[in-house]
């Protein structure tokens, strides 16, 4: 899907050339730009570089132009240049991540950004889920699933660029924060927050790279299953469960709710390919409580989304349709919090 303006693909395209000229060493011909639907806190435009006889399939991951200082400062999301050394790390580890090739300068006129090598797949979950052409995949990719996370908690983090540390306590805080800030009674949510206050976990004893963002829908997939996952802004270091927590969230099933695991296995599947992958040892109550918190932590998302778009400041359907959902965050927070009474 093309979302771009003729004037806006024209300066991005100017930008590339410019950029794969340099890291490539030779002339580049953009070819075949567009920008991928989606993103609006990041944008993703697909490409292909030609240089001289050599065509490379690449993806640009920048900053919209928009993006003002202050809100930079004040997002939890790491900045490009954090990214891309997270994701490097990554993919020499083994991960299945995009190769990162280059980082934007400022003579390419793009703000923050990074290129990389363009993964075959998809990640729209309704045809992973349900399309013949995946029904193999289907089968693989829960347990695909948390092998890879279990290579992502193994990533060296001697190798990684400095990353906020986020142990339970302050994941808690900030969503508190973040509640507070709306001024609005939001009873299912603070009695979700007192019960993740009263039982949260101790810190862990070595904190490891969390992916901060895994999930169905920011992966992508093929007939196979899972072939490169996305979307590392939220990376940080912390409790590795937390990642297992957040796959689990009813909202990443996208309709398959009897199979925790993204919509694709049990949770039971998902915890034997961590451990068989050299993941810890999955304590399920300390797993269910990071579900818990994934579950506030997305309808506190929602709240926040829709009320960007009730204030006045960004006037967004997207926003609007997204605030809806904190009404479904709630009946799955009730159920949750009964299964653990």
């Amino acid at each position: 899907m093309t979302i771009h303006t003729a004037n806006e693909a024209e300066i991005v395209a100017a930008g590339l050339a410019s950029a794969a000229s340099r890291h490539f060493g030779g002339p580049a011909t953009i070819e075949g730009l567009r920008r991928e639907s989606g993103g609006a806190s990041r944008q993703t435009w697909c490409f292909d570089a030609l240089v001289g006889d050599q065509r490379h399939e690449l993806i640009l991951r920048r900053d919209p132009p928009t993006t003002g200082a202050a809100e930079r400062a004040s997002a939890t999301a790491l900045d490009r240049a954090t990214e891309f050394g997270v994701l490097r790390a990554a993919f020499r580890s083994g991960v299945r991540a995009p190769e990162v090739l280059f980082e934007l300068a400022a003579q390419d006129g793009l703000g923050e950004g990074f290129v990389m090598r363009r993964v075959g797949g998809i990640a729209i979950a309704r045809k992973l889920l349900r399309d013949p052409p995946y029904a193999d995949a289907r089968g693989k990719i829960a347990r695909q699933l948390g092998e890879i996370v279990a290579r992502i908690h193994a990533v060296d983090t001697a190798g990684l660029p400095p990353l906020p540390h986020r142990e339970a306590a302050d994941q808690v805080a900030a969503l508190r924060t973040a509640l507070d800030s709306l001024d609005q009674p939001q009873p299912v949510f603070e009695l979700a927050l007192s019960w993740l206050d009263r039982r949260r976990p101790a810190p862990t004893a070595r904190p490891l790279l969390v992916h901060g963002d895994f999930r169905t829908g920011n992966y992508l997939a093929d007939e196979h299953g899972v072939t490169a996952i996305l979307d590392w802004e939220g990376a940080h270091l912390g409790d590795p469960i937390e990642d297992l927590g957040w796959l689990c969230v009813k909202s990443w099933r996208f309709g398959s709710i009897d199979k925790p695991a993204g919509g694709f296995g049990s949770r039971e599947e998902l915890w034997s390919a961590y451990e068989n992958a050299g993941g810890i040892a999955v304590d399920p109550a300390r797993a269910h409580w990071w579900e818990v918190f994934g579950t506030v932590r997305w309808g506190v998302i929602c709240l926040t989304q829709a009320w960007r778009h009730l204030s006045g400041s960004v006037k967004s359907m997207e926003l609007a349709s997204i605030g809806r959902r904190a009404v479904e965050t709630e009946v799955d927070l009730l159920q949750l919090l009964k299964e653990a009474s």
